[in-house]
Formats: structure tokens, C-alpha cells, sequence
């Protein structure tokens, strides 16, 4: 299998693994490909070798007309939930309609890996919540001002709120990626990957998982 940079997958949960020596090891649950190719890019052509990766199967008649010359272009009769672009370094090794899974790339585990996602969102908070302000005093003649920012002026010169002062707001939904996470266990038969800790995002959200990082 030629060097791909990654592929894209769900989160499906939490959980943990023992090792040998009975230490508890928190892991994600990733399900990672298979993935298929749509479209590939060279340097003739696009400027950059790097091949559009689909993943999870969309019926045609959910798709608009342009999206349908898409994939119909790579000899395809359904598109994708999910598209996402990966830099090759030889772009020849891939063709549209090639399907990539997880028991093609030969991961092992204590290997590290990279991975991006899009991280909960929480809406409308406070800057407790949001920044990790801590709270104002709950006695001594304070009142209902306990979990509110304070002053958040800049005296008579500027005469205004100074740009990015941490004050309450959306929080949530941003794209996260964490480095260095290591894999656990791959089971490819189920195209299932275990990474320990953490990984940005809800349940049955998309990832993209970078195995050259």
C-alpha cells in the first residue's frame, strides 16, 4: 500500500482496556474506513499530489446535480457523507473507485497518530465556563455577582473594550486536533481502532485520523 497520510472515521465511545500487567488504559473507539477514492490530484494538474478520500455511503438521490457529476465521474454510483483531501506522495498509486481500509496501512500499536475533529458545543457561556474565571466572593456584601467577569473597561484611555478580552460567549464547536495520541489495539477485520485518551467531539462524529504525523 503506497504512504497515505491518514484516513477519515467516527467516534463511536469510550471505554477501557487492561494490560497484561492489570493497569486500566482509557481508550476511543474509532471506526476508521473503509474509505474510498473519489478524486485525485497531481501536481501537473492541481499543483499538489494528494488524493479526496469519501466515507460513509450517501444515496444519490440525497446528493445535488454537481455533487452528482462527482461521483459519477469516478465511476461511481453513490456518494459520501464525508470528503476529505490527503497529500500522496506518488499520486499514480491511486485510481477513482479505490477502496483503502485499515488492514492496508500495517499499523501497529504504541504507534502515534494524530487526530482532528470538531469539539462539543456548548453554546451561549459564561467566562467561568469558558475561560476558567474563578468566581467572586460568595459573602462579604457581594451580591448576585458571584459567576459574572467583573470590569471589563480599560479606563479613560482607550475608552473601550480592548480587543479579545476574554468575556462570555459561544464556546464549542471548533476544529480540535490532538498530537501524539498512541494506538492501543487495531482490529481491522472490524476496521476498529483503539487510541488512548481522548478524542475532540461527540459520539458518531467524523474524524480524521493522520497516521504520518
Amino acid at each position: 500500500m503506497a504512504m497515505l497520510e491518514g484516513l477519515i472515521g467516527k467516534k463511536l465511545g469510550m471505554t477501557r482496556v487492561f494490560t497484561p500487567s492489570g493497569e486500566v488504559v482509557p481508550v476511543t473507539v474509532l471506526e476508521v474506513g473503509p474509505c474510498t477514492v473519489v478524486q485525485v490530484k497531481t501536481v501537473e494538474r492541481d499543483g499538489y499530489n494528494a488524493v479526496q478520500l469519501g466515507f460513509k455511503p450517501k444515496k444519490f438521490s440525497k446528493l445535488t446535480k454537481p455533487m452528482r457529476g462527482h461521483f459519477a465521474k469516478a465511476g461511481l454510483d453513490h456518494g459520501f457523507y464525508v470528503l476529505k483531501e490527503f497529500r500522496v506522495e506518488n499520486p499514480d498509486n491511486f485510481t477513482p473507485g479505490q477502496v483503502i481500509s485499515l488492514a492496508e496501512l500495517s499499523l501497529e500499536p504504541g504507534q502515534k497518530v494524530k487526530i482532528t475533529g470538531k469539539s462539543k458545543g456548548r453554546g451561549f457561556t459564561g467566562a467561568i465556563k469558558r475561560w476558567g474565571f474563578q468566581r467572586q466572593p460568595m459573602s462579604h456584601g457581594a451580591k448576585q455577582v458571584h459567576r459574572k467577569p467583573g470590569s471589563s473597561g480599560a479606563s479613560t484611555f482607550p475608552g473601550r473594550v480592548i480587543k479579545g478580552k476574554r468575556m462570555p460567549g459561544h464556546y464549542g464547536n471548533e476544529t480540535v486536533t490532538i498530537r501524539n495520541l498512541s494506538i492501543v489495539e487495531v482490529k481491522p477485520e472490524k476496521n476498529v481502532l483503539l487510541v488512548k485518551g481522548a478524542v475532540p467531539g461527540s459520539v458518531n462524529s467524523y474524524v480524521f485520523v493522520y497516521f504520518n504525523t
